[in-house]
C-alpha cells in the first residue's frame, strides 16, 4: 500500500448470500490506498458469505467482518457499519459490484462537497474480468446536484430509461451525517438509498457528481425479477411524505418530491391491484378499483404499459441482463457526458 496516500475512507459492504462475489468486492476496496477500513456486514446469509469475506483479508488489518444472525435489511446493515467505523469519509459498495482502480483518487481530487459520486458502468457478470481495460474514459466535468435534479432523476417516464440517479454510490462526510443525525431508514427495503440522499439534500448537503467512471455495477437476469414486496412501495412513498412534512423545502423541491411520491404511489396501486387479483380473483380486484377511483388511472395506465412494453423494447447498448446487446451502459449518459480526449 502506498504509505504517502491518506487513508481516511471506510467502505461499507452489506451482503446477503453473496459468497460468489464478496471477495471481488472486498479486494477492489482494499486495493485503494485511501481506504482505511472495509466493514462487511453479513446480513443473515444462509451461505458462507462471512467465511469467504474473512478469507479475502489482505493482512493489512483494514477488514472487519460482522455477521447478523437474522436478516435485517441493507439499511440496518449500513447503519451498523457506520456505527462501528471511525473514518471521516464513508462509502457504499454493493456485494455484487466492485471498484475500478483509482476510484478513490478521482473522487478525492475534488473539493467543496459533503457527498461526491462518480459514473457507474453497468456490466454483465461475464464481462467483469478485465472490465477496467474496456471502459470508456470521461472527463470529470464536476457539477453539483440539487434536490430537484436528484428527485427528477429518479422518476421513470414512459419511453425513457427509468430513473436511476439514486443508484449513485457517493462518498459521504461523516461530519455531515453526524451533524444532522442522518442514518438510513431501516423500515425501507426498497429505495433506502434514494430516501437517504434526498433527506441529506433537503438538509443542504453539497452533492457533487463527476462523470469519470470508477464503479462497476454487475447486473444479472435474476436481479431484475422485481423481488421487492408491494408493502415496500408503500413504505417508500410514505417516506417521501415524511420528508415533505419535516423539511422546509423550496416550491420547486416540494413539487418534485410530490411528483416522486405520486410516481411510487401509482406503482403501489398497480401492484396492490395485481396482488388482489392473484390472491382473491378478478372480481375482487375490480371491486377494489371501483371502490378507489383515485387509483384507477395508475391501474389502467400500468396495465396498458405492461401490455405494450415489448413493442417499445429495443436491443440498445446495454448489458444482456438489462435487455440490451451486451455492451457497457453508463448511468450518467443522460447528462450529456463529455468524453475525455
Amino acid at each position: 500500500m502506498n504509505a504517502a496516500a491518506p487513508t481516511n475512507v471506510c467502505i461499507i459492504i452489506a451482503a446477503k448470500n453473496a459468497a460468489e462475489t464478496i471477495a471481488r468486492a472486498i479486494l477492489s476496496a482494499l486495493a485503494e490506498p485511501e481506504v482505511a477500513e472495509v466493514v462487511v456486514v453479513d446480513d443473515g446469509s444462509t451461505d458462507n458469505t462471512a467465511a469467504v469475506a474473512r478469507a479475502a483479508d489482505d493482512g493489512s488489518g483494514r477488514l472487519n467482518v460482522v455477521r447478523f444472525d437474522e436478516n435485517r435489511g441493507p439499511a440496518a446493515a449500513r447503519n451498523h457499519a457506520i456505527g462501528v467505523s471511525e473514518s471521516p469519509l464513508v462509502g457504499i459498495l454493493d456485494a455484487d459490484d466492485f471498484f475500478f482502480p483509482g476510484r478513490m483518487r478521482q473522487l478525492l481530487a475534488q473539493d467543496g462537497w459533503d457527498f461526491i459520486a462518480d459514473n457507474i458502468a453497468f456490466i454483465d457478470a461475464a464481462q467483469a474480468i478485465g472490465a477496467a481495460r474496456r471502459i470508456d474514459r470521461f472527463a470529470p466535468s464536476p457539477r453539483l446536484l440539487d434536490l430537484v435534479g436528484f428527485v427528477e432523476g429518479n422518476i421513470s417516464r414512459r419511453g425513457v430509461r427509468r430513473g436511476e440517479i439514486g443508484f449513485l454510490k457517493p462518498l459521504m462526510r461523516r461530519s455531515f451525517l453526524d451533524q444532522f443525525d442522518l442514518r438510513y431508514n431501516e423500515t425501507l427495503r426498497l429505495g433506502e438509498d434514494f430516501d437517504f440522499y434526498a433527506r441529506a439534500l433537503a438538509r443542504g448537503a453539497r452533492y457533487k457528481i463527476i462523470h469519470s467512471c470508477g464503479y462497476a455495477a454487475v447486473v444479472r437476469a435474476d436481479s431484475l425479477s422485481g423481488s421487492h414486496r408491494t408493502v415496500d412501495l408503500r413504505r417508500l412513498y410514505e417516506a417521501d411524505r415524511a420528508i415533505l412534512a419535516e423539511a422546509r423545502l423550496s416550491r420547486e423541491a416540494t413539487a418534485a418530491l410530490r411528483r416522486h411520491e405520486r410516481h411510487i404511489r401509482d406503482r403501489y396501486e398497480l401492484r396492490h391491484f395485481l396482488d388482489i387479483k392473484r390472491n382473491k380473483g378478478t372480481a375482487a380486484a375490480f371491486a377494489y378499483a371501483l371502490a378507489n377511483p383515485g387509483a384507477l388511472p395508475a391501474i389502467v395506465g400500468g396495465i396498458a404499459a405492461d401490455k405494450t412494453e415489448h413493442l417499445r423494447r429495443s436491443r440498445s447498448a446495454a448489458p444482456v441482463a438489462l435487455g440490451g446487446s451486451g455492451d457497457v451502459r453508463y448511468l450518467l449518459d443522460a447528462f450529456a457526458l463529455e468524453r475525455a480526449e
